[in-house]
């Protein structure tokens, strides 16, 4: 990768559509927060909390994740965290954001659903009034407990998903992969379906493609969160091509998630020139070592990808976002400015 295409990399326009709220807590914030409000963590400084980012697999990784969640407790901790997010999506020229945040997490632990809405919606409307930040919100279940439990979930954000429509707009599967296919999580997501919230799930990372297809058929998904593995099925590359079915990978993530040994054998390259929707994101940047800009340079300096590539993985997140046909309109047409002026 030439130093021109990196910087055209870097500065231009693009959305991220797989962002997990909570993965974007970094240890300095982590312990920040820890001290306001009392917690004591199982590591003696940011240094050992950074030194145990070395994860095996997704479920080691996890345990890890829901250690730094228990520091969220109040609305302004929510608001810090995802205030400390946009300004680094804005440095790396976000203009768009599709935010994941997992209520369930936290309601386990007595801090209710307003709190969490609350605290992440007053630094997106913030950003949106000061900056034209642009961003919706996505909840998600986890998949590694009973649906029961997602179907409480639902019941108790019903209110949000009324007075925060301007945002908050949908629902997704995330977690632990393995054991848990979404065809656990059918009922819940035909309510979802039935309320006409929009539809994302977690699939084909560590899962099978089979995992894909079932987010497809049965939890009648409008992306695939990861889908990776989709190389593995012909039928389904045939598919997801055919129907324009987005993929939002997020390359540093399987790596240090060991679903690819090293970046130089990731599929996305290959994924992309089959004709797929693929996306580049940072998925839980403070865990993974880096934010999208970072996924990005990963991609590129690893694989034999074009300027071309670039371009077309940035106007494919604005086509798979869920904003309204006009302001993609706008985003595309920004991009496409951006690349006269860069040529």
């Amino acid at each position: 990768m030439t130093p021109q295409l990196a910087d055209k990399i870097r500065r231009m326009p693009k959305a991220e559509l797989h962002l997990h709220i909570e993965g974007t807590l970094e240890p300095e914030l982590i312990f920040a927060l820890a001290e306001r409000n009392g917690v004591t963590l199982p590591y003696a400084s940011v240094e050992a909390l950074r030194a145990a980012y070395a994860f095996n697999d997704l479920q080691s990784f996890l345990d890890i994740y829901y250690a730094g969640a228990s520091v969220l407790l109040t609305e302004d901790d929510f608001y810090d965290m995802t205030r400390a997010y946009v300004e680094r999506a804005m440095a790396d020229h976000v203009r768009h954001a599709e935010i994941f945040f997992d209520p369930q997490t936290h309601t386990a632990r007595g801090v209710p659903i307003a709190t969490v809405i609350g605290g992440i919606e007053r630094a997106l409307a913030e950003a949106e009034a000061k900056h034209g930040f642009s961003s919706r919100l996505i909840l998600c279940f986890l998949r590694h407990l009973p649906q029961e439990d997602a179907q409480r979930t639902l019941d108790e954000s019903l209110p949000y998903f009324s007075s925060h429509a301007h945002r908050l707009i949908g629902v997704g599967l995330d977690s632990s992969e393995l054991g848990h296919p979404p065809s656990k999580f059918a009922r819940v997501f035909e309510r979802c379906r039935a309320l006409g919230l929009r539809i994302v799930a977690h699939a084909g990372e560590e899962g099978p493609p089979a995992y894909i297809h079932e987010a497809l058929d049965t939890l009648h998904a409008e992306r695939i969160d990861h889908g990776v593995r989709a190389i593995e099925d012909e039928a389904l590359i045939e598919r997801l091509a055919r129907e324009r079915i987005a993929l939002t990978v997020c390359p540093l993530s399987n790596v240090r998630l060991k679903v690819f040994d090293h970046m130089g054998r990731h599929t996305l390259r290959d994924l992309l020139k089959r004709g797929l929707a693929v996306t580049i994101n940072s998925d839980d940047p403070a865990y993974f070592g880096g934010y999208v800009n970072d996924n990005y340079l990963a991609v590129f300096d690893a694989l034999d990808m074009t300027e071309d590539d670039a371009y077309a993985l940035a106007q494919n997140s604005f086509e798979a976002s869920f904003i309204d046909d006009g302001r993609k309109r706008e985003f595309i047409g920004e991009l496409e400015r951006f690349r006269a002026d860069a040529a």
